[in-house]
């Protein structure tokens, strides 16, 4: 593989995580960053909520003081308010890399035509990029772009927005290889990879169905990709950060923690979110994640129930406490899918919104004031 550079950034291991709404906020990311290198991207927000200073998704792009480089992902429909929102970030220094969400399935999304249904609208799209990628490059700010394979099978965009966004300046394109129809379902389409790395001279990430660190190796050896972009596969195992960064190097540990070393790093992650917060707002955070880390453990539904309802340092530390630190992982578990699975669904869509694709006018309402959704 060549080297995969984030404008004056080395990514090594060439491994994204990818913003996963309500999870990759700061104190997520520096539990990730502990266990191995790569780009940590925070939360998705808003361009109009970026450009009108709302208070929430202000709070939402704090990092770390080591977090370099800062990563933030732009969710946006109207070109000017994404150069207004991008404008500000480079005035206030507020991040080093932009990346754009073009693949959120959600539909008080794509309703709006954002989303997975921006790269349909091809002007749009390249206008959205474009006012992205003029108004950071003074800055030295690389923009990239996340997308999906197209609103269903039969409106697929992935070439063409990924040739548009190379024409317009991207420093590089992810495709999650699902449609926005399939969403969460069935299994990714590796293949619309490899072809999207065989239409594009910049590099391409791949994102997908990535549960082990040899998915992702996998992915690299049949696609060719430049770089994996990794989302559900770490809840509840950030340590996959460390196994993707040994797969890479070519070694062959894996980590593989039991269920005491599970509960030292469920700790970690509780104490990191309440100092990002206070310990009721960051133990109440917490609270999602407790399945996915005890996933595959023979852990009492009682137990569980109630770690997923602490609301203090003290009586999470109590919980954990009860847990059998000799359990050792459960291997069942390793290359089973982990958070949201669902099945396909309709998206939808503006009224007209797939009758002209060179139609730049931008829907009423279409941008949204709240981030993270």
């Amino acid at each position: 593989m060549t080297e995969l550079r984030l404008g004056r950034y080395t990514v090594d291991p060439p491994v994204v995580l990818a913003p996963m709404a309500g999870i990759t906020n700061v104190g997520f990311r520096q539990l990730c960053r502990e266990q191995g290198g790569g780009i940590y991207v925070c939360e998705m927000v808003t361009t109009i909520a970026i450009a009108h200073r709302n208070p929430k998704t202000d709070r939402m792009i704090a990092f770390a003081p080591d977090e370099n480089p800062r990563s933030l992902q732009l969710f946006g429909v109207d070109p000017e308010i994404t150069a207004k929102a991008v404008r500000r970030i480079v005035d206030e220094n507020l991040a080093d890399h932009i990346d754009l969400n073009f693949g959120c399935p959600v539909p008080k999304v794509t309703r709006k035509g954002g989303g997975s249904a921006i790269p349909w609208k091809r002007k749009l799209f390249g206008a959205i990029v474009a006012a992205a990628v003029d108004t950071a490059k003074p800055a030295g700010i690389p923009v990239t772009v996340k997308m999906r394979k197209g609103i269903d099978d039969d409106h697929l965009t992935y070439v063409e927005a990924g040739l548009i966004a190379q024409e317009v300046g991207a420093t590089w394109v992810a495709l999650h290889a699902r449609t926005a129809a399939e969403r969460y379902s069935g299994t990714a389409d590796w293949d619309a990879i490899g072809t999207l790395k065989q239409a594009l001279d910049i590099p391409v990430l791949g994102n997908g169905d990535i549960w082990e660190a040899d998915d992702a190796l996998r992915m690299v050896a049949e696609t060719g990709c430049d770089g994996v972009v990794v989302g559900r596969g770490c809840l509840g195992r950030p340590w996959l950060f460390a196994d993707l960064e040994a797969a890479f190097a070519g070694r062959p540990e894996r980590v593989m923690p039991n269920l005491g070393q599970v509960a030292v790093i469920m700790r970690r992650h509780a104490e990191f979110l309440s100092l990002a917060m206070t310990e009721k707002f960051g133990v109440v955070d917490f609270r999602k994640h407790v399945a996915w880390y005890l996933k595959g453990f023979p852990v009492g539904s009682e137990l569980r129930r109630s770690m997923a309802m602490a609301s203090s340092m003290m009586e999470l530390d109590d919980l954990l406490g009860k847990l059998d630190g000799e359990v050792p992982f459960p291997v069942s578990e390793l290359g089973q899918p982990r958070g949201r699975t669902n099945s396909p669904g309709k998206v939808f869509l503006p009224a007209g919104w797939l009758d002209d694709r060179d139609d730049m006018c931008v829907p009423e309402g279409a941008e949204m004031d709240d981030s993270g959704g």
